[in-house]
């Protein structure tokens, strides 16, 4: 019994040091984010949340299809935080969240590449400002619910994951075009 009775003692010797420690412990400031990957498994990442490793390629596939690459950055912030293994709830991969249906029809093979990733999703969101009249906000609705149903609403649908998402890439757009000048 003698021994129990030690081991108790280490043990709550032990669990009140945890909580002093921790307690006291200044908050951690990373950001750390998880998925669900492709086969089923839990991933988590710290997220820096900056752009500058993607600024050559947003640059360069913005100015070929002809949209702000402000606008392009914004939308793998507000889609991906610039994580390019993310996978969706719904299966949209990589930095610029892609469908499958939708990577198939841009011709999408590796979604989890940046460069093609970034490719692919600069010319749909090229086609969706095309379809939209360059209109910003019809255009990132599209790009979240699809063009038939922003047609269909004849306007941003009354979904709030489509709003938030319009809002949350327009603010972030607005941000990245104030340090651009």
């Amino acid at each position: 019994m003698g021994s129990l009775k030690t081991y108790l003692k280490r043990w709550n010797l032990f669990a009140l040091t945890a909580v002093i420690f921790f307690h006291s412990a200044p908050p951690l400031s990373a950001d750390i984010h998880g998925y669900l990957d492709a086969d089923g498994y839990w991933r988590f990442k710290n997220s820096d949340s900056r752009p500058e490793k993607y600024n050559g390629i947003i640059k360069q596939v913005a100015e070929k299809f002809d949209v702000d690459p402000s606008l392009v950055t914004a939308v793998i912030k507000a889609e991906s935080d610039f994580n390019h293994t993310a996978v969706s709830r719904k299966g949209a991969k990589g930095l610029m969240q892609i469908m499958p249906a939708t990577a198939s029809i841009l011709n999408l093979r590796e979604p989890f590449n940046p460069e093609e990733n970034i490719m692919a999703g600069t010319r749909y969101l090229s086609l969706m400002l095309e379809r939209f009249n360059k209109n910003k906000t019809l255009a990132l609705a599209a790009y979240n619910a699809g063009p038939e149903t922003v047609e269909a609403y004849r306007g941003v649908p009354p979904f709030p994951e489509t709003r938030n998402f319009v809002r949350k890439v327009l603010n972030y757009y607005k941000q990245y075009k104030r340090l651009e000048s």
